[in-house]
């Protein structure tokens, strides 16, 4: 299988199903029919610019057996509705047969949580052509169709006064500070999760396999993998978002379902609800979000647009809140305004920047359960002018709670 690797990419074939396999993911947006603006089909073409850097970072420069390495997730790749206040910290595995190290300090981050995971993966995926085999050919490989094998919480892990620690993951994993690797395990994610991330100092990872192998020249069946998975990634979550649009999200606008199986299916993993849904609603429109957050380590409510990314005013703090910046009502409620201007009203303006409609979600880390949230559309201008009495008479659009479907 490697010769033939070695084969297809010196022969040039794996990098022109490379190219193919672009072609390929730039078709499935196909599959929404007329329904994108201009604005969002410009949003595409740049999410796939995106998740071709993401696959190359990923799956070519930080996929080496020899030399692991923990890396953030590529600059303004939020991939699956990606918490502003929360670092990727990842690694990708060939497979899980070797045994790792992790060391590191935890500086004043109040909690994290490792987890490693599995995607369908031939054996001999650098040896064949992916691209005419389509959407289909994800069955089958798969980069982006993450499960959780085992996940391990900075609760669990034992700190020195300094706060150092030290992680061990194997396939016989220790009993305290330790990580279970599965022979199909092809990698491991870090969420660090920040309050205030200017008053948090951050914390420093690094990886290193336990045999210490010594760095080697890169092989050209390594490259030939490289190139498949980059090209899978990119199709895969192209897919991913065209599947949970059109086969979930708008089938129910405007709610947010707690479902673990939809959070769980895709790398998930249990210390939190995850609630997705997809919004909706006119230029001069507003939506009014109303819920009281559980009890928990963290919560936040973002918008996004149809391709699961945060809005491009995020890095202006803008387009989320969260249980630490978001201003509260007297009973300890939530009021969320979703609109393209503020229309003046108290609690908590979250500008939609031009979009009529796109993927919204609600997330509660470390809680005992997930909230009610009741949704009001209504008019901007009558919003403005009339304030919260304009709801009078706006019969809410009920969802939450947790769902096991």
């Amino acid at each position: 299988m490697s010769d033939r690797a070695r084969e297809r990419l010196v022969g040039g074939e794996a990098w022109e199903d490379f190219c193919e396999t672009l072609k390929v993911a730039g078709r499935v947006i196909d599959g929404f029919g007329e329904e994108p603006s201009d604005q969002e089909r410009a949003e595409w073409y740049r999410y796939l610019s995106r998740m071709v850097r993401n696959g190359f970072e990923r799956m070519v420069e930080n996929c080496e057996p020899d030399r692991p390495r923990l890396r953030d997730a590529p600059w303004r790749q939020s991939i699956n509705v990606q918490s502003p206040d929360q670092d990727h910290l990842m690694c990708e595995f060939v497979n899980g047969e070797h045994e790792y190290r992790i060391r590191g300090n935890r500086g004043t981050l109040p909690y994290f949580i490792m987890a490693t995971w599995s995607a369908p993966q031939p054996k001999d995926l650098g040896s064949r052509d992916w691209a005419t085999q389509g959407v289909a050919g994800l069955e089958e490989f798969d980069p982006t169709n993450l499960t959780t094998t085992s996940f391990l919480s900075s609760r669990e892990i034992d700190f020195d006064e300094a706060g150092d620690f030290e992680v061990i993951l194997s396939q016989k994993p220790p009993a305290r500070n330790g990580l279970g690797l599965e022979p199909a395990t092809t990698g491991i994610l870090i969420r660090t999760v920040f309050s205030d991330r200017s008053s948090v100092v951050a914390p420093t990872m690094e990886i290193s396999r336990l045999d210490d192998p010594k760095p080697r020249p890169i092989q050209a069946a390594e490259m030939s993998e490289g190139l498949a998975k980059a090209g899978q990634i990119v199709l895969g979550y192209a897919e991913l978002v065209r599947n949970w649009w059109v086969e979930n999200l708008s089938k129910r606008p405007n709610t947010i379902d707690f479902s673990e199986a939809t959070y769980l299916s895709n790398g998930g993993v249990l210390d939190r609800l995850h609630g997705f849904g997809g919004w909706q609603k006119p230029a001069e429109q507003a939506l009014v979000v109303r819920f009281t957050p559980n009890v928990c380590e963290h919560w936040i409510l973002q918008v996004c647009n149809r391709w699961q990314e945060n809005l491009d005013v995020y890095e202006d703090g803008q387009g989320y809140i969260t249980k630490f910046t978001a201003s509260y009502e007297e009973d300890g409620s939530v009021l969320a305004v979703m609109a393209d201007r503020d229309p003046g009203i108290g609690g908590n303006w979250i500008d939609t920047f031009e979009h009529e409609t796109g993927v919204f979600s609600l997330r509660l880390i470390q809680t005992e359960g997930g909230p009610d949230v009741a949704i009001y559309p209504v008019d901007l201008a009558a919003l403005e002018s009339e304030g919260l009495s304009a709801l009078d008479g706006v019969k809410p659009i009920l969802s939450g709670g947790v769902s096991d479907s």
